[in-house]
């Protein structure tokens, strides 16, 4: 196969370059300049024949300065060919997650949680000299909107990586994107069973999943306290899906089944309906799969009808928001599970490696706000994000990055709390942490005990399964 004639001419003019060889015309044109100030005068023939040798030369030096233009021009478009969104001195990372709408909190306090410790890590100068960027796009919760996100954070703004999305509706709407595109989609606030199962490589989970919440609630709700009536109140999406089949396979190995369920439309608080369900099954405890508002309005409402159960809710509902709403009940018994420990613990006891805690960040960067589990969970996104770009490297790729990710094992998130990750396992975390409202705060526990069960319908003699499911579809039947 033959060399195109451009690259032969390419091939000469720079070796002669580096060389200093030049082609013999542009030689003698040299030597005839180098002749003018020694003759005072010279025939036609010697004026063209120099003419001539200076076109040559002219030729020369403009073909050399036009070719090794178009040979860094090339390098640099391979390198953003290879590695979207990676500069010499800046990394780019792109967001989409809620910052307006019925669930804004979630959004605003998981990127600020992130921010302040990528903003730290650009003070001390990045990571290899890059600061890290990040677009962020607001999808309001809505699916579709965070999919039109998505494309534009991939295709117009060709972002190295995604993070910090928010919700189970949003997030498993952009995986077919995530695996078209190849591109790590890193640290999520969701529990989604769909983000771990089947196993996607480019899929970074740092939290544990919603069946391992639901799995370890059932676990303290009938195996220790002994309840056998546990309903379940769900958004009507996947999210609330996702809640409650884990649910119902945590049951399951009790030969248990919900004696309820009850839903509501994602954005809506319209709960009443599911309510009632629930309420006419006489259960013990809720399992609650929602937001803050639509929870908060059926604890609230549950307990203007004498109707007091065990109100368990899982780690998304936010729980300062929930808290907040329910204008410091302290009667009511509600429970929230957590997947990273209390975020009031002090600054001595967040740092790690030298670095600050998550409570002294916040504070320096956004010192309005107050240290809560929702943001402490973006802090701990945004570590692991940092700990991969750097094993990564300087050479920085998609595939080095995740690569990096898996070598990742025992990465201190507090001095107690370690996440690893391996080729077969992209999720860092497993820990499930109980909180309890008391006095308008949610108190970490451990002594289950402490929860008060008396006012509680009396305990039955758990029923077989089969007539577990015929009572469980003679309620939905109402």
């Amino acid at each position: 196969m033959h060399d195109h004639p451009l690259s032969r001419i390419r091939t000469s003019c720079l070796h002669g370059f580096h060389t200093n060889r030049v082609p013999k015309g542009v030689q003698h044109g040299l030597t005839r300049l180098e002749g003018w100030g020694k003759r005072e005068t010279m025939g036609k023939k010697h004026i063209f024949t120099l003419f001539c040798s200076l076109f040559q030369l002219a030729a020369f030096c403009s073909c050399v300065a036009l070719l090794t233009a178009c040979d860094m021009n090339s390098g640099t478009k391979d390198i953003s060919k290879h590695t979207p969104g990676v500069t010499h001195d800046e990394i780019l990372i792109g967001s989409s997650l809620v910052l307006s709408g019925h669930a804004e909190y979630l959004g605003i306090q998981t990127l600020r949680g992130a921010l302040s410790y990528i903003n730290y890590i650009n003070e001390q100068g990045g990571v290899f000299g890059r600061k890290i960027k990040v677009s962020v796009l607001d999808d309001a919760y809505d699916p579709s909107r965070c999919l039109v996100n998505t494309q534009k954070l991939i295709v117009d703004k060709q972002v190295f990586a995604l993070f910090c999305y928010v919700g189970t509706p949003t997030t498993v709407k952009i995986l077919p994107l995530v695996q078209q595109a190849e591109i790590p989609l890193v640290g999520m606030f969701t529990g989604a069973n769909a983000l771990r199962t089947p196993f996607n490589k480019y899929v970074i989970n740092v939290r544990p999943s919603y069946y391992q919440e639901t799995a370890a609630a059932v676990e303290h709700l009938v195996g220790e306290l002994g309840l056998k009536r546990i309903a379940v109140f769900y958004q009507y999406d996947t999210y609330g899906f996702d809640g409650l089949t884990g649910t119902e396979l945590a049951l399951k190995k009790y030969n248990l089944a919900p004696v309820a369920r009850g839903s509501y439309i994602r954005g809506t608080t319209n709960i009443q309906d599911g309510l009632n369900k629930i309420i006419r099954s006489n259960a013990q405890a809720v399992v609650m799969i929602g937001t803050y508002k639509p929870c908060a309005r059926f604890i609230l409402e549950a307990r203007k009808k004498n109707f007091d159960p065990i109100f368990y809710n899982v780690s998304f509902v936010g729980g300062d928001e929930l808290a907040r709403l329910l204008h410091n009940d302290n009667s009511a018994q509600v429970i929230l599970s957590q997947v990273a420990p209390s975020p009031t613990l002090s600054p001595h006891d967040q740092g790690t490696d030298g670095d600050p805690g998550y409570v002294e960040l916040l504070k320096r960067y956004f010192p309005g706000d107050s240290p809560n589990s929702i943001g402490l969970e973006g802090f701990f996104n945004a570590k692991v994000l940092v700990s991969g770009l750097r094993k990564a490297g300087y050479h920085l790729t998609r595939k080095k990055f995740i690569h990096a990710i898996e070598s990742i094992h025992s990465l201190p998130l507090t001095p107690k709390l370690k996440a690893s990750f391996s080729d077969s396992d992209h999720q860092g975390l497993d820990t499930v942490y109980f909180t309890r409202l008391v006095n308008g705060t949610f108190v970490t526990f451990s002594d289950w005990n402490a929860v008060n069960t008396s006012s509680l319908l009396p305990i039955e003699t758990p029923a077989s399964p089969e007539k577990n499911r015929l009572k469980t579809e003679n309620t939905d039947a109402h």
